[in-house]
């Protein structure tokens, strides 16, 4: 089978969507199905070793569609137009968040067949009446959609075929992570994970540090990602900015502050105790309506998730189901979820 995926983001970049993407992309190709990526033309910033993960995969089209404004809509339908091809040759065309990208083509070949991933939500909130409105768009005119976290039925009215949060290789469970076990140390190693933006809390995750400098807790952090609040975070300990192999940082850490599906699930495939933080109604229902809310510690309040640190009060929860629970959430079945999508 010929699958399209269009994306407005795909390897060497990092994030959940292009994780997510890569992985079923290999292993689509590793059923033998031909896929071919559409995606836009970014500034490269990964190591020239995450550009030669991607090297041998030749398949992608890397699109210019220039800055944003008004007209730029315009520049990725004339783009994605001059490489209709792509479309007509494939048998399926899925498009992950993008589907406006695809729009004028739904029109122009009516009975190709074309499904969406809703993979998040934008990060104003509330969701904004355009943003409902798209999403309740793309989904009329998808085929069939998958949606990455049921918070998005709640807050965009929607109806998914399929609900997903994303996948672990293997729960780790070796002679070094045995702090599962065990108090968190004097003098906590703490990670953070992810993008550091304020859609995901970077500012209450900076407010606990705060906190904690303030009342002289003892602790060292580290942070793997990047983003427009890097150097505030930089006050408090070492940013190592997005990079390509996080297992080491994972290792060594006591605590994670994660507040993302993947960067949770690798925290917790590791037996890591979890920090994730809410700052609206949205980002609460986003993590408390996933099947992992259990495991971790939910906050919405820095002073107590200082506090918790400092009485050591952070532990992983109910570690003898999380074992089962991560072994279903393996990307081989999240893409037999996308082939049983594109058999309804």
């Amino acid at each position: 089978m010929k699958i399209l995926f269009i994306t407005s983001s795909f390897r060497p970049q990092r994030g959940g969507v292009e994780t997510h993407t890569w992985e079923v992309v290999q292993r689509l190709i590793e059923k033998g199905h031909d896929v071919i990526i559409i995606t836009e033309k970014l500034p490269l910033h990964p190591s020239p070793q995450s550009r030669s993960e991607v090297k041998g995969f030749q398949k992608t089209y890397r699109l210019h569609f220039g800055d944003l404004g008004f007209f730029k809509k315009f520049r990725i339908w004339f783009e994605i137009f001059k490489h209709r091809q792509l479309i007509e040759q494939a048998d399926i065309v899925h498009c992950h968040d993008v589907f406006f990208w695809y729009l004028p083509f739904r029109f122009l070949y009516p009975t190709k067949p074309v499904y969406t991933t809703f993979h998040g939500y934008e990060t104003r909130f509330p969701p904004t009446k355009k943003a409902v409105l798209i999403r309740k768009l793309s989904e009329k005119l998808s085929w069939g959609t998958i949606a990455v976290g049921d918070y998005i039925r709640k807050w965009y009215g929607a109806k998914p075929d399929y609900v997903m949060y994303g996948a672990v290789e293997q729960f780790i469970d070796r002679p070094h992570n045995q702090q599962t076990h065990k108090s968190i140390p004097h003098k906590p190693k703490i990670l953070l994970m992810g993008r550091l933006e304020k859609d995901i809390g970077t500012e209450m995750y900076i407010e606990t540090l705060k906190i904690l400098k303030r009342d002289k807790v003892p602790y060292s952090l580290e942070a793997c990602g990047d983003g427009s609040m890097r150097k505030k975070v930089e006050k408090y300990g070492k940013v190592h900015g997005f990079v390509n192999n996080i297992n080491p940082f994972i290792k060594r850490a006591d605590i994670i502050f994660a507040s993302s599906y993947l960067s949770i699930l690798e925290a917790l495939s590791f037996g890591k105790p979890v920090v994730c933080v809410y700052n609206n109604p949205l980002k609460e229902d986003y993590l408390k309506m996933s099947p992992f809310a259990k495991f971790a510690h939910i906050e919405n309040d820095p002073q107590e998730v200082a506090l918790k640190i400092e009485h050591k009060h952070i532990k992983i929860k109910n570690l003898s189901q999380l074992k089962d629970f991560l072994k279903s959430l393996n990307w081989n079945n999240i893409t037999e979820t996308y082939l049983e999508l594109w058999q309804k």
